[in-house]
């Protein structure tokens, strides 16, 4: 069991009454991972992670973490440690106090830990505070806190940056890289793409519930190509060079000025070069553009926007159903 990957998602499915929410969804996230699982609201995120962690059971399908069912019995989730939607915690007591209590209820040895955790997300000098006195993100930070005290191989993490503020975001940023290089495998559930950029090293991309793209960032920006921006002495006679030349296409005006266009090679742009100095259109700038993850999750997701109240139902239902389970 102990090769087992953290998380492993086969055929995962969820169903509310004629909604699916989830469907059969394959994903795997292996040891050392930051794994981002992306999609818009509604799309099916929180769901998921609820049968990873065995708070849900699935209509269809498999869950296994390290190798064992969480469905089965709670101790598959030894080691796996986080929050889905936002931690809670009792505003009349302090940060230290919560901690305590919760490191109570989970058993072991957690107690003794909490010092260190308080250090790790640092908050030790707000640890007497009320934690109804604190900001979103010191809450966000006295969850992760709250995980670590389990010394967990495996930190499910639900939209741990939003609501935060450009330096609340920096700052789990910034957490959640000194946890993972302390070898700590992290999956998070995100619609924030500049964070899961700057974070992940694997990605999946979910739309209506289904996985449109699974693996790593790079080869998913590889995929996609690149584009090259283009400013010369003179665009108009460029664009014309540029729309003549073999092995460039998609010639456009870029944003800001100039043009962008898609190469087939690096020959191309060899010849594109030489072909612009001899029309006398001299080059001001020629530089590559590699696809940002913000424009591979539009490319993926592209008309969910017209989902909204689908999206919206689902959310619904999903809540009836668990409030009443």
């Amino acid at each position: 069991m102990t090769d087992a990957a953290p998380v492993e998602v086969r055929g995962l499915t969820k169903r509310y009454g004629r909604i699916t929410a989830v469907d059969d969804v394959d994903l795997t996230v292996a040891a050392g991972d930051v794994f981002g699982y992306l999609g818009p609201n509604g799309a099916g995120k929180t769901t998921s992670l609820r049968m990873m962690l065995g708070l849900i059971r699935p209509s269809a399908g498999a869950v296994r973490i390290f190798g064992r069912d969480p469905q089965v019995s709670v101790a598959a989730l030894a080691g796996v440690a986080g929050f889905v939607e936002a931690p809670r915690f009792y505003p009349y007591l302090d940060g230290r106090t919560n901690l305590r209590l919760l490191a109570g209820l989970d058993g072991g040895d957690g107690a003794a830990h909490v010092e260190e955790v308080l250090e790790v997300v640092e908050l030790t000098d707000r640890g007497r505070d009320k934690v109804g006195g604190y900001s979103h993100g010191m809450k966000q930070r006295l969850g992760i806190a709250a995980a670590l005290l389990r010394r967990p191989r495996l930190l499910v993490l639900d939209e741990p940056a939003t609501g935060l503020d450009p330096g609340g975001m920096r700052d789990m940023r910034q957490l959640i890289h000194r946890l993972a290089g302390d070898g700590i495998t992290v999956l998070l559930s995100s619609h924030l793409l500049a964070e899961v950029e700057e974070l992940c090293n694997r990605v999946a991309i979910v739309r209506r519930g289904r996985i449109v793209y699974e693996g790593a960032l790079d080869d998913l920006r590889r995929a996609a190509g690149s584009t090259y921006r283009l400013r010369t002495t003179d665009d108009a006679r460029a664009r014309q060079v540029c729309v003549a030349q073999r092995g460039i296409e998609d010639v456009e005006d870029a944003a800001g000025g100039g043009l962008a266009f898609r190469p087939a090679d690096e020959r191309a742009i060899a010849e594109l070069s030489l072909a612009l100095i001899e029309s006398g259109a001299l080059l001001l700038e020629l530089a590559p553009r590699l696809a940002t993850l913000e424009d591979l999750f539009f490319q993926l997701t592209e008309g969910d926007d017209a989902l909204a109240a689908d999206a919206a139902r689902i959310d619904r239902a999903a809540q009836i159903v668990e409030e009443t389970a």
